[in-house]
This record gives structure tokens, sequence and C-alpha cells, in this order.
């Protein structure tokens, strides 16, 4: 198969053929790939900034959507032929937490899941069947994006009739999140992000008010717009300590809860007044939205098939496989989302 391979930090992924499929093992899956998406985790990880890597050279991807090929012994979850959504975010099954594909005379390492690749031997527990009425293309934002995003406002905000949400950070994550906000009665719904396109996108699915950071303090302007209060909820999505930090400081005393998805880069730290914390604000960061993929990814595809989350909308962006470093650079200069790797369609 061919694959993008991380072999250094900071470093252009290379592009390599003729890497050796392995057979699944007990509890693995193999999955021809369709499309995958590519996540600011995985931006990080090939720019070097999650910290030391231990496992150079390896693959990347972990949101994906494929065809199963093959199941190793004891697998029940999936079968032959079964389209799958792929993930990071553990489920029902197996776990088997590492692959390695053979290249020549070296290995190259992978983790449970990868989707920069044309084929992948995964992990059993990260693969959930595709739901009918669900495009492999959209399905892709199933396996992180939406389960995420969305899962933070179902799962773990849930807000009341009447309150008001500021998404920070306007990406797979944060899109998601303002989608699903629409299932909710809020009174405001304010989405903050310095690209135009976004903000545009924002206000077509229901945004309030929209914030450009670059033209304005978005904590003064969140203030302005609740008269001095601040609001109920922030999602922060953006991936950076100063978002996280503007994104506390923006929800209201006495109750006022901020959830980050992100996570900026290794060895950073955030600031916090503790009086805001005496004063009743609350902060908590969010694994995966608290969302189980076996339990979630059908609830959420029937909310898409219904038409309430428009996940089409966010995948303007399309790549083949060797664009992928073209891909990280338009996500990390905030060109694209939810940039979408179109790897073999015609699995599907």
């Amino acid at each position: 198969m061919k694959a993008a391979v991380l072999f250094a930090p900071n470093q252009p992924l290379r592009l390599v053929s003729g890497i050796e499929v392995p057979d699944p093992g007990p509890g693995q899956v193999l999955v021809g790939l369709a499309y995958s998406g590519v996540c600011h985790s995985q931006l990080m990880e090939a720019r070097g900034q999650r910290g030391e890597d231990r496992f150079l050279p390896h693959l990347l991807g972990h949101e994906g959507s494929g065809v199963v090929l093959a199941t190793g012994a004891g697998v029940e979850k999936v079968s032959k032929g079964q389209k799958v959504v792929l993930g990071w975010i553990k489920g029902r099954g197996a776990e088997v937490p590492a692959t390695r594909y053979r290249h020549g005379g070296a290995f190259i390492n992978a983790g449970a899941v990868t989707t920069f690749n044309e084929y992948a031997v995964v992990s059993e527990n990260r693969c959930v069947a595709l739901p009918d009425g669900v495009p492999m293309d959209v399905a892709v934002l199933f396996g992180c994006a939406l389960l995420t995003g969305a899962g933070i406002v179902t799962h773990e905000i849930e807000p009341p009739a009447g309150s008001s949400v500021a998404v920070f950070g306007l990406g797979g994550i944060g899109m998601s999140a303002l989608m699903a906000c629409r299932l909710y009665e809020l009174e405001q719904l304010i989405a903050i992000d310095v690209a135009p396109e976004k903000r545009r996108l924002a206000a077509e699915l229901g945004a309030t008010a929209t914030i450009d950071p670059s033209a304005c303090d978005p904590v003064a302007e969140v203030r302005r717009l609740t008269h001095g209060r601040g609001v109920d909820f922030t999602i922060e999505a953006a991936g950076l300590a100063q978002t996280i930090e503007q994104a506390f400081d923006a929800v209201r005393r006495g109750g006022g809860r901020c959830v980050f998805a992100s996570h900026p880069r290794s060895g950073e730290r955030i600031s916090l007044d503790p009086y805001e914390l005496i004063a009743g604000k609350q902060i908590a960061g969010s694994w995966g939205g608290g969302s189980d993929p076996d339990r979630d990814i059908p609830r959420f595809a029937e909310l898409y098939r219904s038409g309430k989350l428009p996940l089409e909308k966010l995948l303007p962006h399309r790549y083949a496989l060797d664009e992928l470093n073209t891909a990280l650079d338009d996500l990390e200069q905030r060109r694209a989302g939810r940039p979408l790797i179109v790897i073999d369609p015609s699995v599907g």
C-alpha cells in the first residue's frame, strides 16, 4: 500500500509505496480506506508539538471511513464487506493497541488506528458500522470532530432553554458543537473565529452573532453582547492557551462553565485568576465529548438524516493522499476547517 509516513518531527510527511499490509490478528480488522479527516492533534504531532515522539517512523490519522476487507480471530462487531467509521475514541470490542507494517528491511509503526494510508489494520474497538444514509465522505466526521464537538454539547453542557453559548474556534470540532447547539432553544449562540468564511458559515448555521478576534477583544465583545454578564457556557476548540483563557474569562460568574476540547502544544500552560473560580466560574477539559461511539454514531446519524446536522457543509476542502502536506499547511494557516483526504472512494 501507499501511506503518508512521519519520519521526523516538523518535516513533511513522505508518501511511501510498497508497504506490506499484514493479515489482521486476533481482535483486529483490515479496512480499505475511502476517506480520512485531518485533525488539529494530527497537525501537532506532525509538527513535533506533542512532546517526545518515541515511535518514529509511524503512520498518522485517527478519523476515517472505509470497508472491512478481513477480520481477525474473535472479531464479532463488524464483518467483511461492511462500511465502517474509524476513530480514536474507544468503543466496544477488543483493544489491540499497536500495528507494525514492514517496508523493506524495516518497520513502520502505527497505533490502534491510522487513516493516512490506503489500508489499515485497526483494533476492533476503533471501528463502528456506518449507519445507512450517511455518505462515506461525511462519515469521517463521526470518527472525531462530531463525537467531540456535538458530544460536548449533548453530554457535558446540555444547555437549558434560554441559555447562552459562545464557541471559540470554528474548525471541525467547533462547527460540530455549533450545529449541536441548534438542537437547543438558546437565547444567544456566539461564534468566534479569525476566518471570515467560517464566521459566514456559522451565521448560516444559526449563530446569533459572530466575532472576529483579530479585530477586537473577543471577551469584551461577548460581555457587550450579554449586557456585561458573560455567557452561560463557552466551548473552546481553537487549540491555543490564549483562547482557553479567553473562553474562561467570557463565562459569567455564579455558575458559568467553560469546556475546552483542544490542547495547546506540549509544555504550554494556561493562567487563570483563582478569584474567578471562587466567584463560581467552572472550567473542564473534554475527552472526546464524553461520547461512546457505539451509542452516539447511530444517534448522530439519525440527526444527520433528519437534516438537523448538515455535516456536508464542513467538508469543502478536499485533497488527494499525495497532497496531505498541503492539507496540513492549510489547516495550520486556518485556510481549511476540516481537510478531507480522498483515498479511494471506490471501496464503498
